[in-house]
């Protein structure tokens, strides 16, 4: 289990952008989407539910989430929606 201040190190160390908070309603989902860079984050509450190609995966309090560029994937979110720090890294770099 990481908590935020091993996870700003980490990513840090690994060249990645400033973690910043993101928050997501409850209940709430985005269909099948990727982004032009690569993605870290921390659950810090709520769980959040990622699926890559057929498989689906829950990441909780505690757990840490990475995505690789261009990656198709769909998000749902729990109950109490999710809170998470994410860091970015372009693709370039």
């Amino acid at each position: 289990m990481m908590n935020a201040d091993s996870f700003h190190k980490m990513v840090a160390s690994e060249g990645f952008n400033e973690p910043v908070l993101v928050e997501r309603e409850a209940n709430g989902s985005i269909d099948v989407h990727s982004h032009p860079f690569e993605a870290k984050a921390l659950i810090l509450e709520g769980f959040i539910e990622i699926g890559l190609g057929s498989q689906a995966k829950r990441f909780e309090p505690g757990d840490v989430f990475h995505l690789a560029p261009e990656q198709p994937h769909w998000e749902r979110y729990g109950p109490q929606g999710v809170v998470y720090l994410s860091a970015r890294k372009d693709a370039r770099s």
